[in-house]
C-alpha cells in the first residue's frame, strides 16, 4: 500500500518535471526528486492545516438528517 503512494507521487513528480527538463537530461532523476519531495510536503501540509469543519462535513455525507 505504501509503495503505490510513492508510485503515484513518483509518477506525478515525473510528469511535472517533464514540464521543465527533457526526459534524456542528466539532470532529469533530480529535478524528478525535487519535485516528489514538494509533492510530499504538500501533502504533509495540506494534512496537517485540515480545517476540523471540512472533517465534520463529510462524515455526514450520505447519512440521512436527524430530527
Amino acid at each position: 500500500m505504501f509503495s503505490w503512494l510513492v508510485r503515484l507521487i513518483l509518477v506525478v513528480a515525473s510528469v511535472i518535471a517533464q514540464w521543465f527538463v527533457a526526459t534524456d537530461s542528466p539532470h532529469f532523476g533530480i529535478v524528478q526528486g525535487v519535485v516528489g519531495i514538494l509533492l510530499i510536503a504538500l501533502v504533509v501540509f495540506v494534512l496537517a492545516f485540515w480545517p476540523a469543519r471540512w472533517s465534520h462535513r463529510l462524515n455526514r455525507v450520505g447519512r440521512k438528517p436527524s430530527g
